[in-house]
């Protein structure tokens, strides 16, 4: 895995609707850029794009925690996405993203029942993906229903990738539509 660079993003909001959020809501997201080792050229085999999702599943999970400044177990919601340059496919993206990048990314959250939403796209520099985030322990948790907006403003290349992995310690700010509370989650098949 050539990794080109990290970026984190660290996101705080101190208000929102005018009212004053108590404690502030936080979110992060955690950046790779990679080189595409198969841009420009069709490839049957992907496995060293699910090894390197392997890899980035653990070091962005842990990048975006840290940026929190919270114990893993803190962690409520997370989600993932990838931009691929136009010289790859979004097939590559979702060999990084789908069949190995999981159980790092849990892990570096202490644990997560529900499945890991997910967005991939193709596009140039400056590219931006909204990265899906749900609560990682019952999927139907409304409040916690949201997406974190990502970019980087020189990449992806057209021989690169970036991946996002987006952790936050709490759902939307002030929710208020119902729906199932994380509260009153059982947390047992991911779902409810």
């Amino acid at each position: 895995m050539d990794v080109i660079k990290y970026v984190t993003i660290l996101e705080e909001i101190q208000m929102e609707g005018g009212r004053k959020m108590d404690p502030p809501s936080r979110r992060a997201a955690a950046i790779a850029v990679i080189r595409n080792p198969f841009a420009g050229q069709y490839v049957e085999d992907l496995s060293p794009l699910m090894d390197a999702g392997e890899k980035l599943g653990g070091i962005l999970g842990k990048m975006a925690v840290d940026a929190l400044g919270i114990e893993p177990e803190r962690a409520e919601s997370y989600g993932k996405g990838a931009i691929v340059g136009e010289g790859g496919e979004r097939e590559h993206a979702a060999a990084i993203l789908h069949p190995k990048l999981g159980k790092p990314f849990r892990d570096s959250v202490g644990g997560g029942k529900s499945l890991i939403p997910s967005a991939k796209k193709m596009g140039g520099m400056g590219t931006e993906i909204d990265v899906p985030i749900n609560f990682k322990d019952a999927a139907f948790v409304r409040s916690h229903f949201d997406a974190m907006p990502v970019r980087v403003d020189d990449a992806p290349r057209s021989d690169e990738i970036v991946v996002a992995l987006v952790v936050t310690d709490c759902g939307r700010p002030h929710p208020r539509i119902g729906g199932l509370k994380k509260e009153d989650a059982k947390m047992e098949d991911g779902l409810r």
